[in-house]
Formats: C-alpha cells, sequence, structure tokens
C-alpha cells in the first residue's frame, strides 16, 4: 500500500517528539490510581496524561482530581465526554484533545513500564513509523514474565502471518503520531452496535491509508487479565470480534484468525489459573485509597 499523498513527506527526526498519554475511563475507581500514578513515574515525563471520564458512577473523576492535586508536576488533565456512552467517543475525545506529536492510548487497567514513554520515543524518531504497539504483561497472574515472552511471541507470529501486510495495534498498549490520526479519525468506524474490536479497527484504517505501524518489542505495558471473570458466553462474544472487524473491512484472510484460536484455547486453563492466583493474594481496597 502506497502512503497516503495527503501527509507531507517525512524525514529524520532530530529530537525526540513529546508524548501525550490518553486513558478513556468509565467507572473505574478500582484501577485509575494506578494507572495514572504509573504513567507520571517514568524516565521521561509524559507531555500529558488525559483521563477523560464518561460519565462514571462512581468515584474516578474525584480520585483524578486527588493525583492533580497530590502532583501538581506532572500534567494531569481531566476531561469529561458527557455527548455519549462508549468506549470509542470517548477515545475519539481524549485523542482530538492531545497536544502531543505522538498519542498514547492505554486502557484504565494498563499499568505502564518505567521507561514506557522512553521506548515509544524511540520507535517515533522513525519518522516513517506512523504507530507503535507493544506485549502485555498480565499483572494479576501467575508467572507474569513468561506471560509476556508468550504474548511477545503469539503477536510476533500473527505479523508473520500476515506476510507483514497487516499489523495489529492493541488498544492496552498503542501509540499514534497526531497527524496520522488526523488523517483517519473521520474514517474510522464508528461501532455504534459495539460489535468489533476498536483498535484492530484503527489498524486497518491507518493501513490503507499506507501508514506504518511498528511492532516494538521494548514498548510494555501491564494490564489486567479481568476479561477471563466474563461467562464463557460473554468472552465467546468478546472474541468474535475479530470476525465482525475484518468482516467490516472485507478481509477474508484465513491467517488472521489465529488469534481466535488462540484466545478461545486459553480461556479455561487460564481462568483457573487467575483464580488460584487470586485466591492467594491479600484483598485490595477498592477506591484508590
Amino acid at each position: 500500500m502506497s502512503p497516503d499523498p495527503a501527509l507531507p513527506a517525512t524525514t529524520a527526526a532530530s529530537e525526540p517528539p513529546s508524548v501525550s498519554i490518553v486513558v478513556p475511563a468509565y467507572n473505574e475507581e478500582s484501577v485509575i490510581r494506578q494507572c495514572v500514578t504509573a504513567a507520571i513515574y517514568q524516565s521521561v515525563p509524559a507531555h500529558e496524561i488525559i483521563v477523560v471520564d464518561n460519565m462514571s458512577k462512581d468515584s474516578t473523576a474525584q480520585i483524578v482530581r486527588q493525583l492533580q492535586s497530590e502532583y501538581p508536576e506532572s500534567r494531569i488533565v481531566l476531561l469529561t465526554q458527557d455527548r455519549e456512552q462508549g468506549l470509542i467517543p470517548t477515545r475519539n475525545f481524549g485523542l482530538d484533545a492531545a497536544t502531543g506529536d505522538v498519542l498514547g492510548r492505554i486502557d484504565a487497567d494498563s499499568l505502564l513500564e518505567p521507561d514506557w514513554v522512553e521506548e515509544v520515543q524511540r520507535a517515533f524518531m522513525d519518522s516513517s513509523v506512523q504507530a507503535a504497539t507493544g506485549p502485555v504483561i498480565y499483572y494479576d497472574m501467575p508467572m507474569r514474565r513468561f506471560g509476556l515472552k508468550a504474548d511477545d511471541k503469539m503477536r510476533q507470529l500473527l505479523l508473520k502471518l500476515s506476510r507483514h501486510e497487516y499489523h495489529f495495534l492493541f488498544g492496552s498498549n498503542m501509540a499514534i503520531r497526531r497527524t496520522a490520526w488526523e488523517a483517519i479519525r473521520d474514517s474510522t468506524c464508528r461501532d455504534e452496535k459495539d460489535e468489533m474490536h476498536e483498535d484492530i479497527d484503527l489498524s486497518l484504517h491507518l493501513a490503507e491509508r499506507g501508514l506504518k505501524i511498528q511492532y516494538w518489542p521494548d514498548m510494555v505495558s501491564g494490564m489486567s487479565a479481568r476479561r477471563l471473570e466474563d461467562s464463557p458466553k460473554d468472552y465467546r462474544y468478546y472474541v468474535q470480534r475479530f470476525d465482525r472487524t475484518y468482516k467490516a473491512h472485507n478481509i477474508k484472510k484465513i491467517a488472521l484468525r489465529a488469534p481466535m484460536a488462540v484466545i478461545f484455547s486459553v480461556y479455561y486453563p487460564a481462568k483457573l489459573l487467575r483464580a488460584i492466583h487470586s485466591a492467594n493474594q491479600p484483598p485490595v481496597k477498592r477506591g484508590g485509597v
């Protein structure tokens, strides 16, 4: 795919780009403090940390305001997206408001590694890179480092299976150049029925424009395995979002079904491991206190 002619020609970057971090949040009082704190304690400070509260009914916004007071030296921004409920409009609201050269997008249960911003900057020093993603550590599962290696291997395998034609961003650990976001934002799917993987949709719109996505294995984020708490029916519906996203983009490459097979197969053993691990952990206080 050829690069989008509407975008300016790229040249080698002379200095590291500024990095915004955008966190969509809905009723995330149990995890938002840890998420924002990890985003603060970086080897290279983020340009800004934007939490977009999507009409939460709990104390999510209150906790972010507390963090603003506790860390006045950090640029923590609390925005409210109250026009409609949903991840995609909330994500878009945050990305549109961000002012950094590169827009990081993570989930409210993400725990960035301390060098995450620094690694994002390294990835985007190559001016041909328009978006980047990396592996994750499931911090509420046993054998976390083994899990990180497995996650990394699976993502690299998927890239090979697609013969490098497609490379998918992962919503819990991704970044996109602001100019690339501006190029695709009006064409991204709204998905009003909430049937697709919004991060894969972003990836496919970038690919359609010939905008390069880079896999960066040192760009690591932690995330919760709380998806395993879903019922088998809900978990199956979540996994089948792959198919529905491919169908919306008329993609029929059989190899791209590989993640579905892997994610389906790990549900029961991973659910058991998580239950055993959780049973051996001390109780965690809610509300970020």
